[in-house]
């Protein structure tokens, strides 16, 4: 097993903590109702504002899809595994968590995408402050859900080595 550089194990430490403090800061700041009004558009905004209204709802739906078809595909190859008879290192609750983290580091890249493009269009402080917490608070789960899986990939491959010599 390799050993970590100090900068690695203080990034790997520090990073969290920085994004935590980050969400922190931004939800505690008093932003108030900004009064948009929609007389002050233009007719290319609110096309755009159209077009980009469709493009994040489909990317919500992509989300909502990749975490649902990965739940469902979870529980069957949970119950599939539980009922055969072949015995190995990584047990089929192991393998569902895994193959569910990355479906769901995926539908939270499909989700902050989302978030992202319903900011595009002329944005207030309000707005972006608010995809600020969203993104800061994804990012978080991606990383925890990264090192997760990254740690049950690194003992399956400590199990495979082992059962190999």
């Amino acid at each position: 097993m390799k050993q970590k550089s100090l900068q690695e194990s203080l990034v790997e430490s520090l990073l969290p903590l920085a994004l935590i403090f980050g969400l922190i800061l931004m939800l505690s700041l008093n932003v108030g109702e900004t009064n948009h009004s929609e007389m002050s558009k233009i007719p290319l905004e609110s096309l755009l504002e159209f077009i980009i209204g469709y493009l994040a709802a489909t990317a919500e739906i992509a989300a909502a899809m990749v975490i649902g078809i990965a739940v469902i595909r979870g529980i069957l190859v949970y119950v599939s595994r539980n009922f055969s008879r072949s015995k190995q290192y990584f047990d089929s609750t192991e393998l569902v968590r895994l193959q569910l983290g990355r479906s769901l580091v995926l539908g939270l890249e499909f989700s902050v995408a989302s978030d992202i493009l319903r900011t595009a269009v002329a944005p207030t402080r309000d707005h972006i402050l608010t995809l600020g917490a969203i993104v800061l608070l994804r990012t978080l789960l991606n990383y925890f859900l990264e090192r997760e899986i990254q740690h049950v990939e690194q003992s399956y491959q400590n199990a495979e080595k082992h059962e190999n010599i």
